[in-house]
């Protein structure tokens, strides 16, 4: 760390943001390919059109060095041939005109096609990570994959809008440079370039660090990021813990640590440059000296001389511009790497190639024989056999890491079991595609997220194609319609991310409205009454009497009133099924969900 930020390591050590490292794979050619594929969707007009005007560009600039040294000098100049001279002034021009217009039409069509690929790429990379299992969200920081999106993708911008044809262009400019000066002169051409191995050691030898370099920049962003979306979820907490200057210290300590690794890597990118200066310094020393030397022997012209000189200041600018490129590919690599390792992830829950569509279910839930770890070590269930029969509404109860949760998450397929089976309908969830599973499920959580946008498009967000009427049914169904009529604009309020203009109690009432429009036939209660104060939840209870009859009803809560009514609880701990059965069979054994009932009625006694 920087010294110019000293932060207490009892405070850096309570933040962990991210499992990024440094990928320490050697550049090959085979994962450039695998980049440039994102061209093919532009190779019937766009590539061609761009290769077109660099092939024109690029043979102009071949062929004017030569005109004006070896015919405008050594023929119409010297032998006084003034209509000679007037024909290649205006040929000059011509090509100077041709130039022009196809450099303007070039940077418009790279411009089109490197926004076209960046457009493209985060596309694909935001589409497959929609598509992720939930342990890969639970091993990475919002703000990790926030940079793989945004910057990592950035990053790659200048190499497809201006990298990838200058490198064509350079290459045919520095090989048509190449040919001519041996052309003109092959003993000064040899002598000019005794100094480029020395560049190329050089430069080889600078690979590494550069690319690890930007590597490193791109880890220290996404702490970076992680950090400012974890501070600004959680101000308020900070605030009544009085953690400011705590989080303001780690923040100046993430954030030096950025800048130092962006000073590294740019020194590192600035050292190839001046090389590329000084090299040319040294060739053009040679090219006076000992293209002097030429001339005075008669071995070689005036005006070839010049043209030399031309063609050897062209020299050094595609040998400058392909270190650019270089750099500009490294810190490709580093970027596209990181984008690949996510491209590469595969959802844990995989679909079969011959999942069938899992279409009017009945709501029939069976666990047989399940068993699930989260990290392959502590089993969060432990051979869980149990039953849900359409239409009943089932709760589970527990103590904090019971399992409960897991079992809705092995009901919604956000996992598969370990080992054994989970079916709805006596089919296995692992022969269904996942879509139609999901469609016909709803999840309301504790921790209600909200959208950005209206309310009618919160509530309609399970189910884009429903009518007004249909939204504002569900929520009158709920008892959301109340205070929705009484928001500034009713149904068109506009309420920020996370919903905050809503209190805890109305962001859930719309979390419920938005579960019933989707029409389920199993829905999915985890704690989703935890938040509500009473008056909001007598207003549930009304509703879910008559909205859950024929569904299939799984309720994870702690509070009595919300579960006494079950048709059937199940008493979990440490992942196995302690007791099951409705309140007054479970209350009759006066086992553990006797106690979690009298330990409740005390704590309201205690109120």
């Amino acid at each position: 760390m920087s010294k110019k930020t000293k932060v207490n390591k009892n405070v850096l050590s309570r933040f962990h943001y991210s499992t990024d490292q440094v990928i320490d794979k050697p550049f090959n050619w085979e994962q450039l390919w695998r980049l440039l594929t994102y061209l093919k969707p532009y190779s019937k007009k766009l590539l061609p059109l761009s290769i077109v005007t660099v092939l024109i560009t690029t043979a102009i600039r071949l062929i004017i060095p030569i005109l004006i040294g070896v015919y405008t000098l050594d023929k119409a100049i010297r032998q006084k041939d003034s209509t000679l001279l007037f024909t290649l002034v205006g040929i000059i021009a011509g090509l100077y005109v041709i130039n022009y217009i196809a450099n303007v039409l070039r940077i418009r069509w790279m411009n089109q096609l490197g926004q076209g690929v960046i457009y493209d790429l985060r596309k694909h990379l935001f589409s497959h990570v929609q598509w992720l299992s939930h342990r890969f969200f639970d091993q990475r920081s919002a703000g990790s994959i926030l940079v793989r999106i945004m910057n990592d993708i950035n990053s790659l911008q200048e190499l497809f809008t201006n990298g990838v044809i200058n490198l064509l262009m350079d290459i045919i400019l520095l090989a048509g440079i190449i040919v001519i000066l041996f052309t003109l002169s092959p003993e000064l051409t040899l002598a000019v370039m005794v100094i480029l191995p020395i560049m190329f050691f050089i430069s080889t030898s600078l690979r590494k660090k550069i690319r690890r370099s930007w590597q490193d920049v791109r880890i220290k962003q996404a702490k970076l990021n992680s950090h400012l979306n974890e501070s600004i979820q959680g101000i308020r907490v900070t605030q009544s813990f009085t953690q400011e200057k705590e989080n303001m210290a780690f923040f100046d300590g993430v954030n030096t640590e950025t800048y130092d690794s962006w000073k590294t890597a740019t020194k590192k990118n600035a050292m190839f440059r001046p090389m590329v200066e000084l090299t040319n310094a040294v060739g053009t020393a040679v090219l006076i000296w000992y293209g002097t030397h030429l001339i005075q022997g008669g071995s070689l012209e005036l005006g070839e001389f010049v043209s030399f000189a031309f063609y050897l200041g062209m020299f050094w600018e595609p040998i400058s511009r392909l270190g650019q490129v270089y750099n500009q590919l490294l810190i490709g690599m580093a970027s596209s790497e990181r984008i690949f390792e996510f491209l590469d992830e595969q959802p844990i829950v995989n679909e079969k190639q011959n999942a069938v569509e899992l279409n009017d279910i009945k709501g029939r839930i069976q666990f047989e024989d399940v068993e699930f770890s989260y990290d392959d070590k502590r089993k969060a269930l432990q051979s869980i056999n149990l039953e849900m029969k359409a239409g009943q509404t089932v709760a589970l109860v527990g103590h904090t890491g019971s399992g409960k949760t897991t079992i809705a998450n092995l009901i919604s397929r956000f996992y598969d079991p370990t080992k054994g089976e989970v079916k709805i309908d006596g089919v296995n969830l692992r022969d269904v595609t996942v879509s139609s599973l999901r469609s016909q499920i709803s999840i309301v959580l504790q921790d209600t997220f909200i959208f950005s946008g209206t309310i009618k498009d919160n509530i309609r967000f399970g189910r884009p194609d429903a009518t007004d009427e249909e939204v504002r049914a569900a929520a009158e169904a709920i008892g959301a319609n109340e205070f929705i009529e009484k928001l500034s604009a009713g149904y068109e309020t506009e309420v920020e991310e996370r919903g905050n203009v809503l209190s805890v109690g109305e962001r859930q009432l719309l979390s419920f409205a938005r579960a019933l429009l989707a029409n389920p036939r199993i829905i999915i209660l985890d704690e989703a009454t935890a938040s509500i104060d009473t008056e909001t939840e007598v207003k549930i209870q009304n509703a879910l009497k008559k909205l859950l009859a024929g569904r299939t009803a799984i309720i994870i809560a702690h509070r009595l009133s919300t579960i006494r009514e079950s048709d059937n609880i199940f008493v979990l701990e440490h992942g196995k099924i302690k007791e099951s059965g409705n309140h007054d069979e479970l209350m009759d054994q006066e086992g553990d969900y006797y106690e979690l009932v009298k330990s409740q009625f005390k704590m309201l006694e205690a109120m």
